[in-house]
């Protein structure tokens, strides 16, 4: 850590700093802010000052469209701004440390530890040691506990933190659910209690009775003699037993005005999210559990956003995001009207999250004026057993009759996304992943011969909260390495790529997303003895984890591999995605016995979403997605 009194005492004195240290750094224009379309405000005539962190380096954080969304809502009130700041990456942070320039924000170059509110963006639980790497490179401390009044209040959200007590140690509140609401309740109340000049406690405390908000200062988890979990409960009465997620009833126009990056970044292109939620009901899927409801925007809507936001930032791709961008009711006319209103410019669309299911012959024609080499289909599994286990019951038959159809419109290349490692599995299915790939390739072939190729991408299976598998336990590294070999045996020859994860890695991820509140020191004693930037292989150290488990007597087998009890208490259940514990569990049953369910637009299965939804649509009327108004179950289901 550097010390405080060496930190430049303005931005233009950090600003001068940084001009003799960037030349000698990669990508320089990742740190220097003044992008097109970045919010710049008085900060002398501001009350509330946000920094939005996102824990990775920038190539990666400008594409978060949450990110974006908070950075568009925040500015938009004459009261409070809101400013970015990515992690630096190891040559440029070496520098900073070197020159005494603690981590500042792009707009203004204010130190963060000048902001009043620092929020994390946490999309995965792989950026965890970035964000006490970002807190130490900030001169911030890192334990909560250890921060007073004078600090920037220290806030996350994001999927990773409906399980957020392995960084519970070190935020000082969760946002759970989403933002946008939520976002100007937190200012608020931040606000009221700067005016009282009461102690941070007291902010906790506020904070706690915000819904969505989880201070975990107030809560103490408990556990039996041998170790075992037993519950987490709230100490103060301003804390409630189980924290609900935040729900938006109706989606607020989409940012348009997005900042367009000096280099290029993972996504360069015009983002609009076109819905929310998932209906399908995917058990491995985190997202599809914890973003329900299904909400859309209408066409008019969107096609608005799209003019807007090319005026705005000059992008030449959109991308029309959602969980499963297919199954938005109106995905056909939707295209057809993007192509009408922009075909002439060089415009090209893109469905990034397209379903099997729902992907049709006329929406690919429709696509048709925009197509590129590569085209994504997500299977998941190889064997249709595997499919209704993981309730994704797509017939083998149909998956190669849309295979063709993509090939014979002039894609030269199919990548197919696989999961192994899934409950229930054996090698049969895995060699299943092979045989259903060269019978893709076999379709390639039919229609334009050995130009065509087959992508298959194979990630491991994480058994993560608020899912019917989190429950289960993930396979064993030696396990996953017997698998991907079959894979590379069978996947070899003109036609195939083959990419795999490191089953080490998967590891990580497993362990975080399973951990109780004592991972916070496996965390933070892996991060003192080097880790940070553990999503990127190059840095990822399996053994420097093995031994921050170990220096804390902490199982990383117990974690990873221990088949959890559906009885037993478990350490999220505090944090509630309103979908019910009891759907999951009866959920997992269901995998066991290969049943599947419906698409819940068309069978409600009474998840328990639907009628705390109800409440806030009546509470906000507006144009969303018609839930289900039956709540009970089909008879015999």
């Amino acid at each position: 850590m550097v010390a405080m009194g060496l930190f430049p005492s303005t931005p233009q004195a950090l600003q001068t700093r940084l001009e003799r240290i960037l030349p000698t750094v990669i990508r320089p224009a990742r740190y220097t802010g003044g992008e097109i379309n970045q919010v710049v405000k008085d900060w002398g005539s501001i009350a509330t000052k946000v920094a939005f962190v996102f824990p990775d380096i920038y190539d990666l954080g400008m594409s978060n469209l949450g990110l974006a969304i908070l950075y568009d809502q925040v500015n938009r009130r004459p009261d409070a701004l809101a400013e970015r700041a990515y992690l630096p990456w190891t040559d440029m942070e070496a520098a900073m440390r070197r020159a005494h320039i603690p981590l500042y924000s792009l707009e203004t170059k204010h130190p963060l530890a000048d902001f009043d509110i620092i929020g994390f963006t946490l999309p995965s639980e792989t950026l965890y040691t970035n964000l006490l790497n970002a807190l130490d490179l900030a001169d911030i401390p890192i334990w909560s506990a250890e921060r007073t009044a004078e600090h920037p209040l220290v806030i996350a959200g994001g999927h990773a933190v409906f399980n957020p007590e392995p960084m519970a140690e070190f935020v000082d509140a969760f946002a759970v659910g989403e933002g946008e609401e939520v976002i100007h309740e937190i200012i608020e109340t931040h606000q009221a209690w700067k005016r009282a000049r009461t102690s941070r406690q007291d902010l906790l405390e506020r904070l706690a009775r915000l819904q969505g908000v989880y201070v975990p200062a107030l809560y103490r988890p408990a556990y039996d003699a041998e170790g075992r979990f037993l519950g987490t409960t709230p100490i103060s009465e301003s804390a409630p037993p189980q924290v609900l997620k935040r729900i938006v009833p109706v989606l607020p126009p989409p940012p348009t005005r997005l900042i367009v990056p000096y280099i290029d970044t993972v996504h360069n292109r015009l983002a609009i999210e076109i819905m929310r939620g998932c209906t399908r009901g995917c058990r491995y899927c985190q997202a599809g559990m914890i973003t329900r409801p299904v909400r859309e925007r209408s066409v008019e809507e969107i096609v608005t956003a799209i003019e807007e936001g090319l005026a705005a930032t000059g992008f030449e791709e959109v991308g029309l995001l959602s969980l499963s961008s297919t199954d938005y009711s109106h995905a056909l006319e939707l295209v057809q009207e993007v192509n009408r209103r922009f075909g002439g410019r060089g415009i090209s669309i893109s469905l990034p999250s397209s379903r099997i299911e729902t992907f049709t012959v006329e929406l690919m024609d429709a696509l048709e004026v925009t197509r590129r080499s590569g085209f994504t289909l997500a299977p998941e599994a190889g064997s249709e057993r595997m499919r209704r286990i993981i309730n994704k019951p797509i017939p083998t038959e149909q998956l190669l009759a849309i295979a063709g159809e993509v090939f014979s419109r002039g894609w030269t290349r199919l990548k197919l996304y696989f999961m192994i490692g899934l409950p229930h599995e054996t090698l049969d299915d895995v060699q299943a992943i092979a045989d259903l790939a060269h019978a893709v390739l076999r379709e390639g072939r039919k229609r334009i011969g050995r130009r065509a190729q087959v992508h298959v991408g194979v990630s491991t299976f994480v058994p993560k909260v608020d899912t019917p598998f989190q429950w289960a336990p993930a396979d064993t590294v030696e396990n996953i390495r017997a698998k991907q070999a079959l894979l590379r045996r069978a996947l070899r020859g003109r036609g195939f790529k083959l990419s795999l994860n490191r089953p080490e890695e998967t590891m990580l991820e497993v362990w975080l997303s399973r951990g109780d509140r004592r991972m916070a020191k496996v965390v933070y004693r892996a991060w003192q003895s080097g880790a940070k930037f553990d999503a990127w292989r190059e840095h990822f150290d399996y053994e420097r984890w093995l031994a921050a488990f170990q220096a804390e007597g902490l199982s990383p087998w117990e974690y990873a591999h221990r088949p959890l009890d559906l009885d037993a208490p478990l350490p999220w259940d505090h944090i509630s995605p309103v979908v019910s514990k009891r759907f999951l569990k009866t959920d997992y049953h269901w995998s066991e016995q290969e049943r599947t369910r419906e698409d819940c637009r068309h069978q409600c299965y009474a998840c328990g979403i639907l009628p705390t939804f109800n409440d806030l649509r009546r509470a906000h009327p507006g144009p969303v997605w018609k839930c289900p108004e039956v709540v009970r179950p089909r008879r015999g289901r």
